[in-house]
């Protein structure tokens, strides 16, 4: 394959499990998704790391809007964040393909008897 197809699918993976994760933490605690409770604690650091792990593009993503909309941050600050949202997608996107290939290696170690 191509450099740039691998990288644009690596970003479409992140992408989509961003979106899948924020999507189900926002329908199962009812709230918007930010770096704020319940999502980001000091007290539950591990379930914290893991929902940003997760889910943080769509937490930045969504803390820049709001604080553009609040005229707290200029255009360029909102464009860094949308950078930095872009690489931190594809990053996850690729943690996820090796995830996924590991996986699906493994699959055929393991011995069904039956």
């Amino acid at each position: 394959m191509d450099p740039i197809v691998l990288v644009l699918y690596a970003f479409a993976v992140g992408v989509t499990g961003c979106g899948l994760a924020g999507s189900a933490m926002e329908l199962l605690s009812g709230r918007r998704l930010a770096f704020a409770e319940p999502y980001v604690s000091p007290v539950h650091i591990l379930r914290s790391l893991a929902a940003t792990a997760c889910a943080g593009p769509f937490m930045l993503t969504n803390e820049a809007l709001a604080a553009r909309r609040e005229g707290r941050i200029g255009t360029m600050a909102l464009l860094s964040c949308g950078c930095t949202a872009i690489a931190w997608s594809m990053a996850l996107g690729i943690v996820l393909i090796a995830i996924a290939s590991w996986a699906t290696e493994n699959l055929g170690s393991f011995e069904f008897s039956g």
